[in-house]
């Protein structure tokens, strides 16, 4: 991983990003005697496969299907997905011998530490002869007649084909930048308006201070936004709103828009608040609500939005009014904690420009988009793993 010498300057592929989707495009392209060299600007490979799921890798998804992405073209995803999907993966960590288990919905986790993974590529890529520069900048690229010529911080490299896998805008903290759309604008590519994706929520005035109180505090829920529902864990933060259920739903929401929430997931509310007061009548509000509720949730529902009242003293009509609370629970984010901690970027690279197959440009031979920098974003649970591999894998079949 040392610099680059002047007599090792000319590569078949160079690829621009030492991510999930770039190793596997490097070995995938080595191992058909492509000469390969992959440019990472950070200090090692791999920094955001290390820290996601929470240090184990949620490297893919056993239940992945292109419904499970968003992009500006929902087909597009199809064809790679469909040539590379989360069994080929597996049966490369079992090559390796890396212990892993489904932790839920077929999302399958390393037993041990994300490095294992980070580990498997690196080894694919020695085996393959690929070569890794790390620390080092591509200042410039330009289009020559044999391909592309780049000016990085440690020389010069020319290369037959170029792939952009810089990822996107997501947690800057481990090197996240623009690079990868900046050359897409530079080589005549659209791009689609990109935002912070699979990212918690902040909250305003009194809604804020209400969940800084909260802060800690999760419960299952059922979140809904434009005709999609998520369900899963909502936890209270000291700025805002997380858990599993409002990152996936963040990926669709937009500024302005209010989130439906049922609190009471698989409850028919109403029916049990019914039989609740003909049970215990004599039961104030917020004691029923804390036997499925967080007792300080249902605390804060009681203070802030319903009452505390006995059941008894509960009209029927008043009693439907709390039951349709509780199963549509307005939530109005400020907005989002933005790319500082969102998973992915959603837009990107706009995918008319590129073949579904192999990731080539349409518009510059030689050129691929490859891995988060494209408009496929995948939903939380291993599907953007799953999206790095398939692309990856495409591109370097074709390089």
């Amino acid at each position: 991983m040392s610099g680059l010498h002047a007599n090792a300057s000319h590569f078949d592929v160079v690829i621009i990003g030492g991510g999930a989707a770039g190793l596997m495009c490097a070995f995938t392209a080595g191992a058909r005697g492509r000469r390969v060299l992959v440019i990472e600007h950070s200090n090692r490979i791999g920094k955001k496969i290390l820290m996601s799921g929470g240090g184990r890798c949620n490297f893919t998804n056993l239940h992945t299907t292109p419904a499970n992405f968003l992009s500006g073209n929902p087909h597009f995803c199809k064809s790679a997905l469909a040539r590379y999907g989360p069994r080929d993966f597996i049966a490369l960590v079992e090559k390796h011998r890396i212990r892993y288990h489904e932790k839920e919905l077929g999302q399958l986790f390393c037993d041990e530490s994300a490095s294992d993974i980070v580990e498997l590529l690196r080894a694919e890529c020695e085996q393959a002869g690929v070569r890794i520069v790390v620390k080092c900048t591509v200042v410039d690229i330009a289009k020559s007649d044999a391909g592309f010529v780049l000016d990085t911080s440690t020389g010069s490299v020319t290369a037959a084909a170029l792939v952009i896998a810089s990822g996107g805008l997501s947690i800057p903290t481990l090197g996240a930048t623009g690079f990868g759309y900046r050359i897409a604008r530079q080589f005549g590519h659209d791009l689609r308006p990109t935002r912070a994706a699979l990212v918690p929520f902040t909250l305003g005035g009194t809604e804020r201070e209400r969940c800084a109180a909260l802060s800690g505090v999760s419960l299952p829920v059922r979140v809904r936004c434009r005709g999609v529902e998520f369900t899963g864990a909502m936890l209270f933060t000291h700025r805002g709103i997380s858990g599993p259920a409002l990152l996936q739903i963040s990926s669709y929401w937009a500024p302005g828009e209010v989130l439906d929430v049922d609190l009471l997931p698989g409850i028919d509310a109403r029916d049990w608040l019914q039989a609740c007061r003909r049970a215990r009548p004599d039961a104030s509000l917020h004691t029923v609500l804390a036997t499925v509720l967080p007792k300080r949730f249902a605390q804060d529902l009681c203070v802030h939005e319903l009452s505390s009242r006995p059941l008894k003293q509960h009209s029927p009509p008043e009693l439907v009014a709390v039951a349709d609370l509780l199963a549509h629970w307005p939530l109005r984010p400020a907005g989002t904690e933005g790319y500082r901690t969102a998973e992915v970027t959603l837009g990107g690279v706009d995918t008319n420009g590129l073949s579904s197959a192999t990731m080539a440009s349409k518009i510059v031979p030689g050129l691929y988009f490859i891995g988060e920098v494209v408009d496929v974003s995948g939903q939380l649970g291993g599907f953007n793993f799953q999206w790095a591999w398939a692309s990856g894998h495409a591109a370097g079949l074709a390089v």
